[in-house]
């Protein structure tokens, strides 16, 4: 079975039997520990995606709203090449959490029982 580009490394393709206990495994990984306390997440694993993918967007929407008000928020108490550094780590988990995204997404699909098909693209323009 084809999987998508965005599909984690640590998760079994769809095809192969009991896939979604590695899926599981690594959303469980994806959100903070205390989801690991809700049996119904571990059961019902369309509903730990769906929290998954609620999260990491909200995430990347405090990543954001972070990197833009860093310099601001911090100026006066840390040196300049320290907020520097702070900016680099969000330029860093910016694009991070934006493939986590993706990843999540694509595993949700799969969990809902999408199929994915490869598709050729037209790359002589």
């Amino acid at each position: 079975m084809y999987v998508p580009p965005d599909w984690p490394a640590e998760v079994r393709p769809p095809s192969v039997p009991d896939w979604e206990t590695s899926a599981v495994a690594w959303l469980l990984d994806a959100v903070p520990p205390d989801y690991r306390a809700y049996e119904v997440l571990r059961r019902h694993p369309v509903a730990l995606a769906r929290m998954a993918v609620h999260h990491v967007r909200s995430a990347i929407e405090a990543a954001r709203a972070g990197y833009r008000g860093a310099a601001v928020d911090l100026k006066g108490h840390l040196p300049p090449h320290a907020i520097e550094a702070v900016l680099d780590a969000y330029r860093e988990e910016g694009p991070r959490l934006v493939r986590l995204s993706r990843s999540v997404e694509a595993v949700e699909r799969a969990l809902r029982g999408d199929m994915f098909t490869a598709t050729m693209r037209d790359t002589s323009r």
